[in-house]
């Protein structure tokens, strides 16, 4: 069966105890460990989220690996895009599930790499933030040449395996935040070069666009775009020497939705006064806000997401409501419309996730509507539906 655009999910690997976590935040920890304890905060609030079909799985166990896949293919997804975390000077976590899927052969699936550069901090999971942790668990940094090509030669056998996605032959590999590594051109030329050396055609290099934020270069911050002028974002991601961009229109979209005034009024609460409070939003509305015109771009490529809420992890973000499986439907088909006159090779959708089960974007089945996310993908991306 044909498919009508080529869905790559992110992939959260934290699913499995590593000893960082055990030290960090209690032994045995694990993204389960925040989703389980995560109560209701307002009448209809569905909290805890439970698993059914694939359970409170452990990634550490093929079984699970395998079963995820099997789902995803149903579902027409055609990789997986797993977060790989490389902090500098060779320092890796979360790095078993894929080592394993990688040696073994198996799940026989597509995947790529999602480089997670950015510092890893105890606010991620203040909820049950352990006092005597420190704010920043693990820096992000940028060493250099040497690190860059010792970065590079770690995830080569990841490249030329064919089960690898490749976007006009080269080998997928996604940044999430582009704009924060000052030195980012100078590491994909670096990267180019020895993936030519290497027998490939090159990478293709994707960054994460924000839709509603840049990095001012003379201050070094991040600065608002306007609303309606989200292609400043993309050229200057683009103009760093990416391939292409992964339109994150969500914070777009809650500006859109909110109205100007609410939305800088809620940032001088947070920035200035140091208040935090859930934005309760509709996730239909935010929908209907979500995409621009700049992403009918060839090298824009959309993000689909099925629902947001991180209070498993903290109480003090937006919380997306009236997210069902028909509002996905909706999301996917608007999603296709912005990619259906691009080259088959760029008809790339982003799914926001398959399974970040600790922000509540996540497609696998649960205890409220079971294989409905799945079944969701599968209506609005096959042909013959």
């Amino acid at each position: 069966m044909e498919k009508k655009a080529r869905v790559i999910a992110l992939y959260l690997p934290q699913f499995h105890p590593i000893p960082e976590n055990d030290e960090w935040w209690g032994k045995g920890f694990t993204e389960w460990t925040n989703v389980a304890k995560a109560k209701p905060l307002f009448k209809g609030h569905v909290q805890p989220k439970v698993p059914t079909e694939l359970g409170f799985y452990d990634l550490r166990l093929e079984e699970s690996r395998i079963a995820q896949a099997e789902l995803a293919k149903e579902a027409g997804v055609e990789a997986f895009c797993y977060w790989h975390y490389w902090f500098g000077n060779g320092k890796r976590l979360l790095e078993r599930p894929f080592n394993e899927v990688l040696a073994s052969g198996k799940p026989d699936f597509p995947f790529c790499l999602g480089w997670a550069n950015h510092t890893w901090t105890s606010k991620t999971w203040d909820k049950g933030a352990n006092k005597n942790v420190p704010t920043i668990l693990v820096e992000q940094t940028y060493p250099g040449e040497e690190d860059y090509t010792a970065h590079f030669y770690a995830v080569l056998p990841a490249f030329k395996d064919p089960r690898y996605v490749t976007v006009d032959g080269k080998p997928f590999f996604l940044i999430f935040d582009p704009l924060g590594f000052k030195d980012v051109t100078n590491f994909m030329k670096c990267w180019r070069k020895l993936a030519i050396e290497n027998g490939l055609k090159g990478v293709h290099f994707v960054g994460i666009g924000h839709s509603l934020m840049y990095r001012a270069k003379e201050k070094g911050h991040y600065s608002l775009v306007s609303a309606d002028d989200v292609s400043k974002n993309y050229k200057q991601i683009l103009d760093l020497g990416f391939d292409a961009v992964n339109s994150m229109g969500h914070n777009r979209a809650r500006f859109l939705a909110q109205g100007a005034i609410k939305s800088y009024f809620k940032m001088f609460l947070k920035k200035v006064l140091k208040i935090n409070r859930p934005d309760l939003l509709d996730l239909d509305v935010i929908n209907r806000n979500l995409y621009c015109e700049e992403d009918k771009w060839e090298n824009v490529y959309p993000t689909i997401m099925p629902n947001f809420d991180r209070t498993p992890r903290t109480n003090n973000d937006s919380i997306m409501v009236n997210s069902t499986p028909e509002v996905f439907e909706k999301n996917i088909e608007d999603c296709l419309s912005y990619v259906k006159d691009k080259e088959d090779e760029h008809k790339i959708i982003i799914l926001k996730s398959w399974n970040e089960w600790g922000e509540g974007n996540y497609v696998e089945p649960d205890l409220q509507y079971g294989r409905g996310y799945i079944n969701a993908l599968k209506n609005k991306l096959f042909d013959n539906n």
